[in-house]
Formats: structure tokens, sequence, C-alpha cells
């Protein structure tokens, strides 16, 4: 069965209502990895009740319409699907506890032709429940690897945010567990790629992987703790291009670029492999 552009385009998703608290917050953190260092204030502000924040980056696992792809009725092999793209505006920093409502609804469905895969486009808003306030907006571009050719528009897709050709003018290492992706599936992310070997054997991959979202999280932190002092009310907006898959275990490397207006070119590497995993990432902070 293939991907029926217009079924896609169609489908209908339900308003997520979501409450989450500190214990929510505090998981989401701890799976990107923050509090490695018990010590360090800067982290314990994330992981810590006592004058709890919310990472901004946490909208993107909130109001989450679950793993849709997955239903047989898109047509989709999801077994061979891959985050592409992401990015989030923040228009109003996150509470640490609360309760949202998402909103999703697919832009568009991009065929890049027999045997090169799919691209779905998707937009999701964040609000808060009670007010009606907008948190943040996300646009997600998911790459169907298994199913392209099925005679779709081959575009319009978006230019990617150039990374200077030069030296970085930081760099942000953060190691990551061998159970990464155990603990970041808590978060709400519940795809088996990232747990069961078989499934990410399937999938082309010899161990499960770490959440795309995961290491989206982790640069964002790095953006924060290498150019903006830490403080989560800065950052605006993050923006990514996901390259290749991180293995639980391995130490992502940010590489951060200062440019004009508070705007950053950033990417990130695995240090074990020198492989980019994340590229053409832009940042701009308040």
């Amino acid at each position: 069965m293939a991907i029926d552009r217009d079924t896609l385009l169609a489908w209908e998703f339900p308003e997520v209502v979501q409450s989450f608290d500190h214990r929510d917050s505090i998981l989401y953190a701890l799976g990107l990895g923050i509090g490695s260092d018990p010590l360090d204030r800067a982290q314990l502000r994330f992981v810590y009740e006592d004058g709890l924040r919310a990472l901004p980056t946490m909208g993107v696992i909130l109001g989450y319409p679950g793993f849709w792809l997955s239903d047989p009725r898109t047509g989709a092999d999801w077994k061979r699907l891959l985050h592409g793209e992401q990015d989030i505006e923040i228009v109003k920093p996150l509470p640490a506890q609360g309760r949202v409502v998402g909103r999703t609804r697919v832009v568009d469905v991009i065929d890049k032709g027999a045997g090169k895969g799919a691209l779905v486009l998707s937009e999701r808003t964040l609000h808060d429940k009670d007010s009606g306030d907008l948190f943040c907006r996300m646009a997600s571009t998911t790459f169907l690897r298994g199913d392209g050719g099925f005679g779709g528009p081959s575009g319009p897709t978006k230019a990617p945010h150039p990374i200077p050709d030069r030296k970085p003018d930081l760099e942000v290492a953060t190691p990551t567990l061998p159970q990464a992706a155990l603990i970041y599936r808590l978060s709400g992310d519940w795809n088996p790629l990232h747990a069961d070997p078989d499934v990410a054997k399937a999938g082309g991959f010899d161990r499960p992987i770490l959440h795309g979202l995961c290491t989206f999280g982790i640069a964002g932190y790095a953006v924060l703790t290498g150019a903006a002092d830490g403080d989560p009310d800065r950052l605006a907006s993050l923006a990514v291009r996901f390259s290749a898959p991180v293995m639980p275990g391995e130490t992502i490397v940010t590489e951060i670029w200062h440019e004009d207006d508070g705007v950053l070119a950033f990417r990130s590497r695995v240090r074990e492999r020198g492989l980019v995993v994340l590229n053409n990432g832009r940042a701009a902070l308040r």
C-alpha cells in the first residue's frame, strides 16, 4: 500500500489536552542528560523541584498526537521513518507544570522520487488550556525512506541555514548514557525503533538509536549554556536538520557560531565517529 497525498493532507488530528507537572519537566531534562553534575546549580534548576524551570525545548513533547504514521491507513512504511527537520518558535516560556492543548495539521507531502523517499511536513501549536495563550509553534519534517515515487510534487523544500566556513566560536560536549533512549521515551515518544533491537534491525540499524528530538533538546541546552548563560527565557527559536542518528552512549559535541542580531548557527557531531548528526542549525536569542 502506497501513501496517498490527499489522505495525509486531510488527516484529522484531535486536539490533545495534556496535563504535566514537575515530575514530567524533570524527566524530560533527565532524558537529555541534564543533572550529570549534581553540584551544578545551572543544571539543578531543571531537575530539582525547588525553583524548577522547564526547558524551552520541552514543547516538542507536549500535546503530541502520537505515532500517527504507524496507522495502517496512512500507507507509510513506518519502520523506515526518520525525523528530518524540527523547528520551534517560543512565544511564551513554558511553566514547569500546567495544562496545555496541542493542535496538529499536515502542511505538505513531498515526493522525492522512487527509491528516494517522501517528506511529510506538519505543524503543531501549543496553547495554555485555560487562558488560550500560545506557548510555541513547531514545524516538523518526517522522512519516509520507503515511500517515494507515489506521484506527488517534488517541492518546494526549505533552504537550509548555512554553516559559516570558519572555526566555531565555541563548542559544548554532552555525553549520553547507554540507556538514554530508554529514559527519553518515557516522555512520550514510544516508537520501538528506540527500544527494540528487532525493530531497529528492520529499520536498517544494528541497535536502537537515540530519538532525534532528544538530540534536538541536547543541542538546545548546549546553545543555552554556551551562549545564553543557561537562561531558558532567552531562547526565541531553534531549528535543525537531522543528518545522521546518534547511538546511545555517544558524546554529542555542539559547535556554535555567533552571527548578527542574536542569531547563532550551530551543528552537532558525535565525537566517537566524527559524524555530523545535526546540521544547518539556527537559533535566535532574546
